[in-house]
């Protein structure tokens, strides 16, 4: 099932063209290196790059920091931290960083275990963890995992989090999912990444939010950084996640607490910390000549691991994926790391690097994805490297995440009913509770009305049904991964339903807990 609440940016490089080519011998000459007048130049119509963007998309508060040789060359906010309040964003300003939290998880594994740990069994430090291969159940390892190439399913465990279960829960129905050919295939999966980072932390004995700040926030100083949920939500200056609505406003509304994903998508922070992590990144693990994170395990994270988009001409390049990492190469042959963040409640987020050059960029928004966090990395670049902005990069960064969303909307059109709808049966025809090995008891309760209710998840979520045809029902599906209206489709003897959106990988049928009724 393909969501925009967290896009594969590997997809996105393939469409902007800065993906990899396959493995080739090294160039004879090394690529021109920018110089300080290229960086200077970015660097100085950054602040008109950013505002321009905001305007075009109405998008309510950006940071972005560059680091450039060791210094923070740029640091700015631009907007508001909510809209409709009057508190702008400053450097200071915490946001969630959605998938950027991966690079940072790879960052703490690193410091963690060195070289060796990514290869390293997962299973024996995860209570209850195992994919539905036993084989590769003892064989994957942390690196498998952090590189999405598990045969895990596209963001396989997301839905369970958005009906509201625990990590430890996810985790360890992760078996049910069906599994692509092990180590050959890639897809996106946050909870395949928890897993490992999981493994990690268990290993030492402590807490992943533990191990992160002990690892990496603490020694480097990035002291507005956590990766616990409330930390962000008490701090008090924090950007607010904004969604669009049908009238192009900006709005407030939802609050998105990532716990349960915390190493792939939890982590919060201010554009200061971000260019104090950029720094270790950049100066191979050291921050003012103190050693923070072990310099060839951190070089690991950047070596490419797998393929995360084939080539779909002769000419076209391969995108790969590293540990926590988009691994690719610009036009001039330079390697570029970076990775999108986005949270379909309300964040947006970029970071991009070029190694070779000392040069990185981050840039946090606090609105749903529309394009500006990577359009502005992919400007800056465009301006350092040749003066120029390449193309309009907003509309089509913007398209890419609206495919993701296209793609999970179902194919039938709930709000109008078929003119030759057949009637449902009784309401007590269907009422009842009902088990799935996968997304836990659901219940159908009816109202004084008649009206059914379907009831899913630990804390039930209750979603009103509304009769489409015979036997099927639909409800308007929420949460971070919502696409829109959804179908409930009951068997005629009323012993089972299916829910479609639940259902992408075969795993969404319910059974009637009392068969015998």
């Amino acid at each position: 099932m393909s969501t925009w609440a967290w896009i594969a940016a590997a997809s996105l490089s393939a469409l902007l063209g800065v993906t990899a080519p396959g493995p080739s011998p090294p160039p004879p000459q090394p690529p021109p290196q920018l110089d300080d007048a290229d960086v200077q130049r970015a660097v100085d119509r950054l602040d008109g790059v950013v505002e321009s963007a905001m305007k075009r998309t109405g998008a309510p508060g950006v940071a972005v920091a560059v680091v450039y040789e060791g210094k923070v060359v740029h640091i700015e906010g631009y907007g508001v931290r909510k809209e409709g309040e009057k508190a702008r964003v400053d450097a200071d300003t915490v946001f969630q960083l959605a998938s950027v939290s991966k690079p940072i998880a790879s960052t703490v594994v690193a410091g963690a275990v060195g070289v060796d740990g990514w290869t390293k069994p997962v299973a024996p430090n995860v209570p209850d963890f195992r994919l539905k291969g036993p084989w590769v159940t003892s064989h994957v390892t942390v690196a498998d995992l952090f590189s999405h190439r598990s045969g895990l399913p596209d963001h396989a465990g997301d839905l369970l989090e958005d009906l509201g279960y625990d990590r430890e829960y996810i985790l360890s129905h992760l078996r049910y999912e069906p599994l692509a050919p092990f180590r050959a295939s890639y897809a996106y999966t946050n909870f395949g990444l928890t897993a490992a980072a999981q493994a990690v932390a268990d290993d030492k004995g402590v807490a992943w939010e533990k191990l992160a700040e002990d690892t990496l926030y603490k020694p480097a100083g990035m002291d507005s950084t956590s990766s616990r949920f409330e930390d962000f939500e008490n701090t008090a200056n924090r950007a607010w996640g904004h969604v669009q609505t049908k009238d192009g406003d900006w709005r407030a509304e939802f609050v998105r607490d990532p716990d349960a994903q915390s190493p792939a998508g939890g982590v919060s922070s201010s554009a200061r910390d971000m260019a104090v992590w950029m720094r270790l990144q950049l100066a191979n693990g050291k921050l003012d000549g103190e050693q923070i994170i072990q310099a060839d395990a951190l070089e690991r994270t950047h070596w490419p691991e797998s393929v995360a988009s084939p080539p779909r001409a002769p000419a076209a390049r391969t995108g790969f994926y590293g540990l926590g990492w988009n691994v690719s190469y610009d036009d001039a042959g330079r390697l570029r790391l970076s990775h999108t963040g986005a949270f379909a409640l309300g964040a947006h987020t970029n970071v991009t690097m070029l190694p070779g050059e000392q040069l990185g960029i981050v840039v946090l928004t606090n609105s749903s994805p529309v394009g500006v966090a990577d359009a502005v990395a992919l400007d800056f670049f465009d301006i350092a490297e040749t003066g120029e902005i390449s193309r309009d990069w907003i509309p089509l960064v913007d398209a890419v995440y609206q495919q993701q969303a296209d793609e999970g909307r179902s194919k039938t059109d709930y709000a109008h009913p078929p003119s030759d709808a057949a009637p449902a049966q009784d309401a007590d025809s269907y009422e009842g509770t009902y088990e799935n090995d996968y997304y836990g008891q659901a219940r159908v309760v009816a109202g004084n009305d008649g009206a059914l209710t379907l009831q899913l998840g630990p804390k039930p979520q209750s979603y009103r049904l509304t009769h489409y045809d015979g036997d099927t029902f639909s409800f308007q599906t929420a949460g971070e991964n919502a696409v829109g209206r959804t179908g409930v489709t009951f068997t005629s003897d009323g012993k089972s339903f299916t829910v479609e959106y639940l259902d992408s990988e075969g795993l969404g049928t319910f059974t009637r807990a009392d068969v015998s009724r």
